[in-house]
């Protein structure tokens, strides 16, 4: 066991970053950078599971932070390459437009940007951490409100997403449906209901990990979460696209619909 948490971090830092480092290889020689995505949530389930092993918590502490990881990343990891890397439909057209706007810098730069996703993916990690260093078991009467609600609220968010995603692909897997924006069952009620959902994962895992040591702290990961999914690079990126690809039908749901908490469609109301 590890009783340092800053070495725990560190080590869980250098596991993603070398597995980055070798991805960062392969798209050099593919000229394909989508397997970004699905690095970074195997860097941080794998440094769920690290902890989980290396932790110095309780045994059900450790357990549970394996459990939620591992579930975790197995579920996002599977779905990414079947949406996005199977199919073999190529490049992912975000990473296709950084490697045109870096040019001849673009093998530094990825470099670079794969490190960033380490980086995120060590600081993202930080709930499993404190799950893993909680030295009572999620039994225990302190622990047992905030690790049941945790455990219900990621369940509840994990059906949702998958469910949304699950929507949103047979959708898509209509031929009639090609250049139409999807309005089948979440996605009647928010323009990104997948992403709300993630944001709830990382809700539970704040709760899960509050009454660890330094538990509170565990809140900026959902706060992280939430700026990068609404601002940076999770819807902003999907809204250019959509309107790119299908234009007017999409500005009608823009102005119909709830772009992240699912909420009635305006139109209904009105």
């Amino acid at each position: 066991m590890i009783e340092s948490p800053w070495v725990l971090w560190l080590l869980a830092w250098a596991g993603s970053g070398v597995l980055l480092a070798l991805l960062w290889l392969d798209q050099r020689r593919r000229s394909d950078a989508t397997l970004v995505d699905v690095g970074w949530t195997l860097a941080l389930g794998g440094s769920a599971v690290f902890y989980a092993i290396a932790g110095d918590g309780h045994a059900w502490s450790r357990g549970l932070a394996g459990v939620l990881g591992g579930v975790w990343c197995v579920r996002l990891s599977w779905h990414l390459l079947r949406d996005r890397v199977l199919p073999g439909k190529g490049e992912d057209s975000r990473y296709a437009y950084l490697r045109s706007h870096w040019g001849d810098r673009q093998h530094a730069k990825f470099f670079w940007f794969y490190q960033a996703q380490a980086l995120a993916a060590a600081a993202l990690s930080y709930p499993y951490l404190v799950i893993a260093r909680t030295q009572s078991s999620p039994t225990d009467a302190a622990v047992l409100p905030f690790a049941a609600a945790g455990v219900a609220l990621f369940i509840l968010a994990m059906a949702n997403e998958s469910l949304a995603d699950h929507q949103l692909a047979r959708f898509r897997a209509n031929p009639a449906n090609k250049g139409k924006t999807c309005r089948a069952g979440w996605w009647r009620y928010s323009r990104h209901p997948n992403y709300f959902f993630e944001w709830l994962v990382w809700i539970a895992l704040g709760v899960a990990a509050t009454p660890g040591p330094g538990g509170w702290w565990a809140w900026g990961a959902p706060a992280a979460m939430l700026l990068l999914v609404t601002k940076i690079s999770g819807i902003p990126w999907a809204e250019q696209q959509s309107l790119r690809s299908r234009g007017d039908d999409y500005r009608r749901y823009q102005r119909e619909t709830s772009a992240f908490v699912p909420w009635f469609s305006r139109a209904e109301a009105g």
